[in-house]
């Protein structure tokens, strides 16, 4: 059973940082492609960030590119999402996920955190 857990949410002023993590448990982390997710209220989820097995290659929507970087750290089982620069169209609960494959697949994630709420306010 893979659980994904996530923290680091929270409360940021526009254009301040947070750092969100996501620790694994139940599989071998090093395996999958990890990715971030975010849900604004009223609307669907949405793709936000993915990195493969590896960590050497990453994927991003258009509206946080060079404002957010992924990361991970297999030795720890953890996968990272550093914001910068946030807005307050940032503003949604984030869910971390786990890939079904090594590489990035979009499409392909089977694994869900419960989600850390982040609130940018304007």
């Amino acid at each position: 059973q893979v659980q994904l857990v996530e923290s680091g949410g929270g409360l940021v002023q526009a254009g301040g940082s947070l750092r969100l993590s996501c620790a694994a448990s139940g599989r071998t982390f090093s395996n999958y492609a990890m990715g971030w997710f975010r849900q604004a209220p009223g609307k669907e989820r949405e793709f936000v960030a993915a990195i493969s097995w590896s960590g050497g290659s990453t994927l991003y929507t258009d509206a946080v590119k060079g404002r957010f970087t992924i990361s991970r750290d297999n030795a720890k089982n953890t996968v990272y999402l550093q914001m910068n620069s946030l807005k307050p169209e940032d503003t949604a609960v984030y869910y971390c996920a786990a890939g079904r494959y090594a590489i990035v697949v979009v499409t392909m994630f089977d694994y869900w955190g419960q989600g850390t709420q982040v609130t940018v306010s304007s």
